[in-house]
């Protein structure tokens, strides 16, 4: 597949993998901060080679008004559609720091935990039994939503399920994550 067909989501899953760390993302535990979780080999794990942007950090808000809503959701190659019930939700912005760690998480590898600092500005949320989820307090700008939900048998997840979004101060933004 070519970066061209990626491109449109492509951004925020480097994010949201930047903010977290990454690993393989259909197989694997996934938790963010601690949504990724270290069940890969250290041997798989993959060297950061770009510095946490401490300058570009500084300039975003950690908080604000926005709010992002919707469901989480996976249908299997069977057409059975499981919701993503108690899961987390993670919502981060779009920064370049996460492109180094999408690129690596798309060739199914996982990356070195990320900064800690770039976790606090990364929002959360689980959601409900029936897989609906509201994260408040997000700043306006453009940010990443995404979850991953655990299939049938408890051992494996789905692909991670990400959706870029533009938030605005006082607004809700409807997110449907689902694939």
């Amino acid at each position: 597949m070519t970066l061209t067909r990626w491109r449109p989501w492509l951004l925020p899953f480097l994010i949201t993998l930047g903010l977290a760390g990454c690993e393989n993302l259909s197989t694997s535990s996934f938790e963010m901060p601690d949504i990724f979780g270290s069940q890969s080999r250290d041997e798989n794990v993959v060297k950061r080679q770009i510095a946490f942007p401490a300058e570009e950090y500084a300039k975003l808000e950690k908080h604000g008004t926005a709010a992002v809503q919707g469901r989480l959701s996976y249908t299997m190659p069977g057409g059975r559609t499981i919701v993503g019930a108690n899961e987390t939700i993670s919502v981060a912005p779009a920064t370049r720091y996460a492109a180094e760690a999408a690129d690596v998480a798309l060739s199914g590898r996982r990356i070195e935990p990320a900064d800690p600092r770039a976790r606090d500005y990364t929002h959360y949320a689980k959601t409900d039994a029936n897989g609906y989820f509201v994260v408040r307090g997000i700043p306006a700008g453009v940010f990443y939503v995404a979850g991953s939900v655990l299939l049938p048998g408890g051992e494996s997840r789905s692909p991670i399920i990400i959706k870029q979004v533009t938030l605005r101060d006082g607004k809700t933004r409807e997110v449907e994550l689902s694939r």
